[in-house]
């Protein structure tokens, strides 16, 4: 008899700068596709909050601490056979490099849109902790991801929030 294979589980990191939609679409999708979702705002150090809640863009060491909880969300994900989309900027390839050690079912969905598109989104917002003044920083910190990181689907943000959340859900449904 032959033994079942071990199901394990899968987790997609929804990424981009501020204001591309990623809580809304990772909402909306976790929603149509019946799987877990986490916001990775949630699992910024109290540090990280207040400092970016008084218009300080983060730096890298700023980053360490959540982007290790992030890591250990895809992990846990994976550890116990679910499959799950998490919210995460991911701006930088290091950033991406160190969710990805150790984690061997995690994929990117690249929330990609011009600086002005976003601007315009990013004022439109009410009650968030990230500033429209910030935004220029988020640009100059984003590394696009390109054709070495295999595992990243570019989604253009362009267009209508139903539109963007089918083109995610096309994207992901052959990896469930």
């Amino acid at each position: 008899m032959a033994s079942a294979a071990v199901k394990k589980g899968k987790s997609f990191i929804l990424m981009g700068v501020s204001s591309t939609g990623k809580t809304s679409i990772g909402t909306a999708l976790a929603q149509r596709l019946g799987i877990k979702l986490i916001d990775g705002d949630d699992l910024h150090p109290r540090a990280n909050i207040i400092k970016m809640g008084a218009g300080q863009p983060l730096n890298d060491d700023d980053r360490a601490p959540w982007l290790e909880r992030i890591r250990d969300a895809a992990f846990s994900l994976e550890q116990k056979s679910e499959i799950g989309i998490i919210v995460c900027s991911a701006l930088k390839k290091q950033y991406r490099d160190l969710i990805r050690d150790g984690n061997e079912h995690v994929r990117f969905l690249f929330l990609e849109g011009s600086f002005d598109l976003v601007l315009e989104r990013m004022k439109q917002r009410k009650g968030h902790y990230m500033k429209a003044e910030m935004l220029k920083s988020q640009f100059e910190t984003l590394e696009v991801p390109q054709v070495d990181e295999n595992d990243v689907i570019h989604i253009n943000i362009d267009g209508l929030f139903e539109e963007v959340v089918a083109r995610c859900e096309q994207a992901l449904k052959p990896l469930l």
